[in-house]
């Protein structure tokens, strides 16, 4: 799979290009004459920015209990230096236990802030491929939306209607097919 990446301003129009592209040619070494035809397939998705995500804190509840294991003798035991962090919306809980309570909270929020990050990594992730199913569809000849014929200096659009020829096409200009 090859991924290719424009940037710029109005880009929106590309969005014509999503799809099958069917693309026939003879190649030079091809001595019968024969056509060769293959198929790409073309999806269009926008870059997402990345947000540095913070937690309101009417989301979390932190409570404090004492440390069962690791260093720090029967002090440890005895203080409530230990965080419990829940966030209510996931439900997801995580803790740290450390001398300090700066410290576990620390280690609570940095485990918590990962497994956050991870399920919105993951649900990005999935609405991208939905868009991207849905653009190419199932990458049959069948779903194509546009013809290259190389040998007759011809692109057709199979939405629009309109052809044009392959080299001015090759060249950028694709407001020749777009409607």
């Amino acid at each position: 799979m090859v991924h290719l990446q424009i940037t710029g301003k109005n880009l929106k129009k590309f969005e014509q290009e999503a799809g099958g592209h069917r693309i026939q040619r003879i190649p030079p070494t091809e001595k019968k004459g024969r056509v060769h035809t293959s198929t790409v397939t073309v999806a269009i998705l926008d870059e997402k920015e990345k947000t540095s995500q913070e937690i309101p804190e009417k989301d979390l509840k932190i409570e404090w209990f004492n440390g069962t294991v690791g260093a720090g003798g029967q002090n440890h035991q005895k203080t409530q230096n230990c965080a419990r962090l829940i966030h209510i919306p996931t439900g997801i809980i995580r803790t740290g236990q450390s001398r300090s309570r700066k410290n576990s909270l620390k280690i609570a929020m940095d485990a918590l802030m990962g497994d956050l990050k991870s399920i919105e990594e993951n649900r990005t992730k999935q609405a991208e491929n939905h868009t991207r199913k849905t653009q190419i569809g199932s990458g049959q000849r069948g779903d194509k939306i546009r013809t290259y014929r190389f040998q007759d200096d011809i692109v057709q659009d199979h939405i629009t209607g309109k052809r044009a020829s392959v080299s001015k096409i090759m060249k950028g200009n694709f407001e020749l097919l777009w409607k």
